[in-house]
């Protein structure tokens, strides 16, 4: 069982910037793969960035390529979602996720392949 807790969302200009950050209970973090979503009101649950369980190998939505960045520190059980240049368009409720895979290298961009949920943060730009 993995427990997330999302933070660092909140309100900013468009153009600005905002660090996301999902700590994760348990010592299995590393066996993990981990992904950020984000749901706008009305809409669906979209993927935006996921990271693999070493860190090796990153991918991203076409929507925040050059924008958004994903990191992980395994010493600390935490990932990060780095947003820059934010547009009023990113603003939903981000979610971090944990996909128990066995292969370290693979990242995967379905919301079904992931085990664990956060509650979301807010993350509201305004224009």
């Amino acid at each position: 069982q993995v427990q997330l807790v999302e933070s660092g969302g909140g309100l900013v200009q468009a153009g600005g910037s905002l660090r996301l950050s999902c700590a994760a209970s348990g010592r299995t973090f590393g066996n993990y793969a981990m992904g950020w979503f984000r749901q706008a009101p009305g809409k669906e649950r979209l993927f935006v960035a996921g990271i693999s369980r070493t860190g090796g190998r990153t991918a991203y939505a076409d929507s925040v390529k050059g924008r958004f960045a994903i990191s992980r520190d395994n010493a600390k059980n935490t990932v990060y979602l780095q947003m820059n240049s934010l547009k009023p368009e990113d603003t939903a409720v981000y979610y971090c996720a944990a996909d128990r895979i066995p292969n370290s290298n693979i990242v995967t961009a379905s919301e079904y392949d992931y085990d664990y949920w956060g509650q979301g943060t807010q993350v509201t730009v305004s224009s």
